[in-house]
């Protein structure tokens, strides 16, 4: 099982090139599950239908969020009937959505879990032990689990991928839009990276533009965050799972730049 994960994809220039080398990257690795964390991918801040379906349209299987899930109001239209998108696990029973889905490919299931930290971010629940209680909900069903850890903090990212190591297959994080060098099979067979990094223009900062980020440091006043132009990058990373086991046996960092 071949798992290409795509960091924070942003606004507009994050969906073209996502588009671009998508297929080149399927055929290239052969790759059997598109997994990206789509929370930005509506001008910046959050996501529509329209935006969602441009990313299942370029192949994407399942889409997760973060802290920006709710940027824009109208997914509360379409979060708890869209089962390809799916928010944080760890916030209060009561919110729309979903936040793991078990999905089939290749005659396997595969689960993918939304976890957000807390960290500098919100008091959500914990998302170590919300990941106890999944696990041991869906353990008679599957070994294949990837986990999409959105969260501000490299240590509480860190530490929860030692907390899960060979209880999942992988734990990935998403959330600061800047790649680490860090990707590794953790010694009980999960793969691990701090940051996928993020899929959208890369002369900005974060995805914004560079005035605007500057600006708002030398002011400390608040002022507007638009989407950045130019040239675009796309980060992700390829995880080689087996499919019996459901440890991982490579984790492999990928950048892709256009004009």
């Amino acid at each position: 099982m071949k798992v290409l994960f795509v960091g924070d994809v942003v606004g507009r220039p994050g969906r073209y090139i996502l588009k671009k080398f998508i297929p080149q990257i399927k055929e290239e690795h052969k790759i059997d599950i598109i997994i990206a964390n789509g929370e930005n991918a509506a001008g910046g801040h959050g996501i529509t239908y329209q935006v969602a379906n441009e990313l299942f349209d370029c192949g994407v299987h399942m889409v997760t969020l973060g802290n920006h899930a709710w940027d824009k109001k109208e997914i509360m239209d379409f979060i708890d009937t869209e089962e390809r998108i799916i928010r944080p696990e760890n916030y209060p029973a009561c919110t729309p959505g979903r936040g793991y889905k078990i999905i089939s490919k290749n005659y396997l299931e595969i689960a993918i879990i939304n976890l957000q930290g807390r960290v500098f971010m919100q008091p959500l629940e914990c998302p170590f032990r919300t990941m106890d209680r999944i696990i041991e909900k869906i353990s008679g069903r599957t070994n294949i689990i990837i986990v999409d850890f959105h969260a501000e903090a490299t240590s509480e990212k860190a530490a929860l991928g030692y907390y899960l190591d060979g209880r999942v297959s992988a734990v990935v994080g998403t959330h600061t839009h800047i790649q680490t060098a860090d990707e590794k099979v953790l010694p009980k067979g999960t793969a691990y990276i701090t940051d996928v990094g993020m899929t959208g223009p890369s002369e900005s900062i974060l995805g914004v533009k560079i005035e605007n980020i500057i600006t708002r440091f030398l002011t400390q006043l608040p002022n507007r965050f638009d989407v950045a132009t130019g040239r675009s990058q796309l980060n992700a990373v390829v995880i080689d799972i087996n499919n019996q086991t459901g440890s991982a046996v490579n984790i492999m960092r990928l950048q892709r730049y256009c004009e």
